[in-house]
């Protein structure tokens, strides 16, 4: 498959998700927004992912580019690709598709844990979201629930962590890609986040446990290969 993803800044990558798609023997392409680089056709991709960043969705004059990408997001949706976002990414979806995106009432950084929404049950992602998970999380926005779509899960935090709509499109706040090396790249670039509010953990406590990222990854895993299998299912 030609998996195409979208990158904000440099130390936001593809992390875990790269390996493995590669062992999968999918073709990957990149925009690296930061860079000015064009999109490509939608009918040249079979999936997008769009990554994190820490800027916000509405930061246009900033970042221009967001128009045009915002753009790419819905026109990809409408094709009825498979559509995968994560943090930033995620309230980009949620914004394409018409709901509100707004700051959450906490700056959530750290390791906390979600809880699976029942809505997940009739979902590709059923045998994927455990009831209670420890996730890593880096946002200080929120966004609703698209009309149409299911919650996938919530935090202590944050009332909405993800949703996935039509078995294709998925949006989840939380980072499951996060590697020991991508989170150490965070703290570097964005330490200033690191404010000790209620949700905020410290540098060490992000960093103390490495099989908490090998935990993470895993489940990322899983969520590609049921997108895989549902991918799969349309082209059938």
């Amino acid at each position: 498959m030609r998996i195409h993803y979208l990158q904000h800044v440099p130390f936001e990558d593809l992390s875990s998700i790269e390996p493995i798609l590669r062992k999968k023997g999918h073709e990957l392409t990149a925009t690296h927004l930061y860079k000015g680089q064009q999109l490509p056709l939608v009918k040249e991709i079979d999936w997008l992912i769009v990554m994190g960043g820490p800027m916000g969705i509405y930061d246009e004059v900033k970042y221009p580019w967001l128009n045009a990408e915002k753009l790419f997001i819905k026109e990809a949706i409408e094709s009825n690709k498979i559509v995968l976002g994560i943090c930033l990414g995620a309230q980009l979806i949620a914004d394409a598709q018409g709901a509100k995106v707004c700051r959450n009432r906490h700056r959530e950084i750290g390791w906390f844990n979600i809880s699976r929404s029942p809505e997940v049950d009739d979902t590709v992602l059923s045998e994927v979201i455990p009831d209670q998970m420890e996730v890593f999380h880096w946002h200080g926005d929120t966004f609703d629930i698209p009309q149409g779509a299911k919650a996938i899960a919530a935090s202590e935090a944050c009332r909405n962590q993800g949703f996935i709509m039509n078995n294709r499109v998925v949006g989840f706040q939380f980072h499951l890609e996060t590697t020991l090396q991508s989170a150490s790249a965070l703290i570097n670039n964005c330490r200033e986040e690191l404010d000790k509010s209620q949700y905020v953990q410290t540098e060490s406590e992000i960093l103390s446990d490495n099989q908490r990222f090998t935990n993470i990854n895993q489940v990322m895993y899983s969520v590609l290969d049921a997108l895989e299998v549902q991918n799969d299912r349309q082209r059938s």
